[in-house]
């Protein structure tokens, strides 16, 4: 869970451009994700096989 914790960080100061999480790890991290204060500032796009590129915006979706 910490794992999720440190890559929302990173995504949010700009060290990473996105996060892609497979289908396997979806609901260990969206539970790490809706608890996170800033969370409509994370945008999730689905893909092919069940991954989801997240990137972060500075503009929360509303």
């Amino acid at each position: 869970m910490e794992k999720y914790e440190n890559m929302l960080k990173q995504l949010q100061n700009g060290e990473r451009e996105s996060i892609e999480i497979q289908k396997e790890e979806f609901y260990e991290f969206r539970e790490i994700l809706v608890k996170h204060p800033l969370f409509k500032h994370y945008r999730g796009e689905a893909k092919q096989n069940g991954r989801i590129i997240y990137t972060y915006t500075e503009t929360p979706r509303s």
